[in-house]
C-alpha cells in the first residue's frame, strides 16, 4: 500500500474520530466520502480520455475538486490509476490544495471556526 493511500485513511480516520471529540458534524464526514469519490472518478474519467486521445477534464477541475475534499480520492486515484503523477507542476498544486484543505478542516475545529460554520451548516441542512 503507497504512502498517500496510508496518508488518506488516517486523515479520514481523523475526521470520523474529530465528530466524536469536537462536535464535528457527521455530515462532514460524508462530504469528504462523497467529493473522494467524484475526484477518483474524475480521474479515472481523464484516464480513460488520455488513454483514448479524447477530450479531458481541466487540471484546474482536478485541482478544485481536491481542495474541496476530494484529495483522498485524488491521491487514492494517483496510485491506483497512475494518471498524473509525474508532472511536477500538477503535483505540488494537488499537495498546496491538500494542505489548504486540511488547514480549513482544523480551523473548522476551533472555536471561531465553530461559530462560523455552525450557522451555515443548520441553513443547509434546514433546506
Amino acid at each position: 500500500m503507497s504512502l498517500s493511500i496510508i496518508f488518506s485513511c488516517i486523515y479520514l480516520s481523523i475526521v470520523a474520530v474529530s465528530m466524536l471529540f469536537f462536535t464535528s458534524s457527521p455530515a462532514l464526514f460524508i462530504a469528504y466520502m462523497v467529493m473522494s469519490l467524484l475526484t477518483f472518478a474524475l480521474y479515472a474519467k481523464d484516464k480513460r480520455a488520455a488513454i483514448k486521445g479524447q477530450w479531458r477534464t481541466k487540471e484546474s477541475t482536478l485541482h478544485l475538486f481536491s481542495l474541496l475534499g476530494g484529495w483522498p480520492g485524488a491521491l487514492l486515484a494517483q496510485a491506483k490509476l497512475r494518471h498524473k503523477t509525474q508532472k511536477q507542476p500538477f503535483k505540488a498544486i494537488l499537495w498546496m490544495s491538500i494542505i489548504g484543505n486540511i488547514s480549513a478542516f482544523l480551523w473548522a475545529l476551533t472555536a471561531q471556526g465553530q461559530a462560523v460554520l455552525q450557522p451555515i451548516l443548520a441553513n443547509l441542512l434546514s433546506n
